[in-house]
C-alpha cells in the first residue's frame, strides 16, 4: 500500500522552504507513489488538524518562492498556547497523527524544531527533519539552506554601504542575524571586505575596536565598516552571562528552584540589553574616534525574497534524499548536508546542540591573516 506522509515547517522562515517542500513532495508523490499532506502553520496546525493535500499542482511553480507555502509558527507541542492557557498538547498531535494514517512526518525546521520532532519520536512518531536557518547553527550538517540567500543580501549590503561610508568619512556599524552564532556575519564580513567583524564566539573589547579605527584614520583610510552579528557581546557582558547560565546549570543540578530562577532573570535581562548593543556600540565608537558613525540594521530582510541558486539545489537534493529515506523506513533522523551528498543523523545527535564557530575555524584564521579585528 502507499504510504502517507505529512510535512511541517516550524520556527522562523526561510529561504528554500518551498524548494524542500517541493522536493519532498514530488519525489514522494511522482517517484514513490506515496500521498502527502502539508500541515499549516507549524506544530499549530498538526494540533488543530489543518491540513492542504501536497498534489503537482499545489507543488508547482514554488521552487523560486521566498517563505513557505504551508505557514510556519513557533509553538511547541508541549507547551501550546490555548486560549489564555499553556498546554501540553502532544497527545493531541499523536493523535492526529494516527488519524491521518501517516506513515512519517517531516520537519523543516532549526534547532528548535529538531527539538521538538525528537520529543514527538519519543511518543511513537516516525520522524524526520531538514535543517533549515539563515544561522547556519543547526549541529551535525555541514550546512542549512536559507545561509546562502542571507549571506548574499547582507554581502550585498556591506558593499553598497561602503560607497557611502567613503563618502562622508563615517564608521559604518551593520548589524546581521545570526542569533548566538557568528557563522553569517563572519563570511559576510569577510566576503564584503568589512575592517571589524564582531560575532557571540569571540566577545570584544570595544577599546581594541576603536583603536583599529583609528589606525585606519591615521594611515588615511577616513571610513571603517564594522559587521556585527546579533549575539555579539562586550567581554564584560559575556562573562556576566556565562557566569549566570553556570549559575542556573548548577542550580538545576542541585535542585535550587530560586536560584535556578534567579540566575534564569539575570540570563534575561542580559539578553534583554544585548538587543540594544549595537546602537549603544555604534555612539561609543563615536565617542571614542571622533568619528561620525552609523548603524543599519538589517533585520528580517536577510530572510525575504527569493532563494538563492546554492539554496535552492540544497534544498532539493535534502528533500529528496529525504523521500529516498522514508522509501527505506530510515526514521528519527535529520536530513544532513555532506559535502554534495548526505547522511541521516540521528535526532539525539542534533536536538539540544548548536553549531557555533570554532575559534580555529579556517574563515576567522582568513580573517585574521586580511588584518580584519575582531575585537579581541
Amino acid at each position: 500500500m502507499a504510504k502517507h506522509i505529512g510535512i511541517l515547517t516550524a520556527g522562523g522562515d526561510s529561504p528554500g522552504l518551498n524548494a524542500a517542500i517541493r522536493g519532498v513532495g514530488k519525489a514522494s508523490t511522482g517517484y514513490y507513489g506515496m500521498n502527502v499532506i502539508g500541515f499549516r502553520d507549524g506544530f499549530r496546525g498538526l494540533m488543530e488538524n489543518r491540513t492542504v493535500r501536497l498534489d503537482s499542482s499545489v507543488l508547482s511553480g514554488i521552487l523560486t518562492i521566498g517563505g513557505t507555502i504551508l505557514g510556519t509558527s513557533r509553538d511547541k507541542p508541549h507547551r501550546m498556547p490555548v486560549g489564555d492557557k499553556t498546554l501540553d498538547m502532544t497527545d493531541v498531535l499523536v493523535a492526529n497523527y494516527q488519524k491521518h494514517n501517516l506513515d512519517a512526518l517531516v520537519c523543516l525546521g532549526g534547532g528548535g524544531t529538531a527539538k521538538n520532532a525528537y520529543r514527538l519520536m519519543q511518543h511513537g512518531l516516525n520522524v524526520i527533519t531538514l535543517p533549515k536557518t539563515i544561522d547556519n547553527d543547526v549541529a551535525c550538517t555541514d550546512t542549512t539552506f536559507g545561509f546562502d540567500t542571507a549571506l548574499i543580501i547582507a554581502t550585498e549590503a556591506i558593499d553598497r554601504l561602503h560607497s557611502t561610508a567613503h563618502s562622508h568619512h563615517r564608521i559604518i556599524v551593520l548589524e546581521v542575524m545570526g542569533h548566538n552564532a557568528g557563522w553569517l556575519a563572519l563570511a559576510a564580513g569577510i566576503a564584503g571586505g568589512a575592517d571589524v567583524v564582531l560575532i557571540p564566539e569571540i566577545p570584544y573589547d570595544v577599546n581594541k575596536v576603536a583603536d583599529a579605527i583609528l589606525q585606519r584614520s591615521r594611515g588615511g583610510k577616513g571610513f571603517s565598516i564594522v559587521c556585527v552579528s546579533e549575539g555579539a557581546m562586550p567581554k564584560e557582558e559575556a562573562e556576566s552571562l556565562r557566569a549566570a547560565q553556570e549559575a542556573k546549570a548548577a542550580a538545576k543540578k542541585s535542585k535550587n528552584g530560586k536560584k535556578a530562577e534567579a540566575a534564569a532573570e539575570t540570563i534575561a535581562e542580559l539578553e534583554s540589553e544585548q538587543a540594544s548593543s549595537t546602537v549603544r556600540l555604534t555612539r561609543q565608537l563615536e565617542q571614542l574616534t571622533r568619528l561620525e558613525s552609523r548603524v543599519t540594521i538589517l533585520g528580517h530582510v536577510q530572510r525575504g525574497g527569493t532563494p538563492s541558486a546554492a539554496d535552492r539545489l540544497l534544498a532539493t537534493r535534502l528533500g529528496t534524499a529525504c523521500a529516498d529515506l522514508i522509501d527505506q523506513g530510515v526514521f528519527g533522523v535529520m536530513v544532513a548536508a555532506r559535502g554534495e551528498g548526505h547522511e541521516p543523523v540521528p535526532l539525539e545527535q542534533v536536538a539540544g546542540h548548536r553549531k557555533v564557530v570554532p575559534l580555529d575555524h579556517p574563515w576567522i584564521e582568513s580573517a585574521r591573516h586580511l588584518g580584519t579585528n575582531l575585537g579581541d
